[in-house]
């Protein structure tokens, strides 16, 4: 059985999205698409992000233009998973945001001493479908955790650092405080609500007012 290729192969080159398939097989180029290795997108508790209780949100951004694929998510996303179940079970929500939708292609050939007399067929032919990737823009959201304390904030910090050896790019995480954010929106409507006269105000000094004739 063939070796699965370096990550480096797919994951800096910029490419078209391939993704279509046509419905009748015999004038399509892709025959068969390459099963869906990820097995869940959402894990835990997504009513308790819904009704607040999970403010406390880290975010796993890239940092350049590249694809990945669809088993490096997975695999990411087991251990994600797992840690988190393990050590703060019941009190997170885990997302993976990116959908894999392009469709990668390779042309094997043989490779070592005397290779270049054993193969055959064209160099520059259409390939063969191996996988799926997902194509990320320079600061793209990849994975989301939502926990309800700073010690889950701790159990999602240390999980995320040991994923990144799966990835084939640099990424960055970023940190967002649902609660903050929603007092600072408070302080700013009290604000506006301050500084704009009363309705009941403006009508009395209408009517004071000297009317003209």
């Amino acid at each position: 059985m063939a070796a699965l290729r370096k990550a480096n192969s797919y994951s800096k080159r910029s490419v078209t999205p391939f993704t279509r398939v046509s419905k009748r097989r015999q004038k399509s180029f892709i025959k068969v698409v390459p099963p869906q290795k990820i097995v869940k997108f959402e894990m835990g508790k997504s009513g308790d992000l819904e009704n607040g209780k999970l403010p406390h949100i880290l975010t796993v951004v890239s940092t350049e233009k590249v694809q990945l694929r669809h088993n490096a998510m997975e695999a990411c996303r087991q251990y994600i998973n797992k840690k988190l179940d393990k050590e703060y079970a019941g009190q997170y929500f885990f997302k993976i945001i990116p959908f894999p939708h392009h469709i990668q292609r390779e042309h094997r050939m043989l490779t070592g001493a005397g290779a270049d007399r054993m193969s055959s067929g064209m160099q520059l032919s259409f390939g063969k479908a191996i996988a799926k990737a997902a194509l990320l823009k320079k600061n793209a959201p990849l994975f989301m955790i939502a926990v309800s304390s700073e010690k889950g904030l701790q159990v999602g910090r240390a999980a995320l650092k040991e994923v990144n050896t799966k990835l084939p790019f640099k990424t960055r995480v970023e940190f967002k405080d649902l609660n903050k954010e929603k007092a600072k929106k408070e302080e700013i409507q009290a604000k506006i609500k301050a500084s704009t006269p009363k309705k009941e105000k403006v009508a009395k000094e209408v009517k004071k007012a000297p009317s003209k004739k």
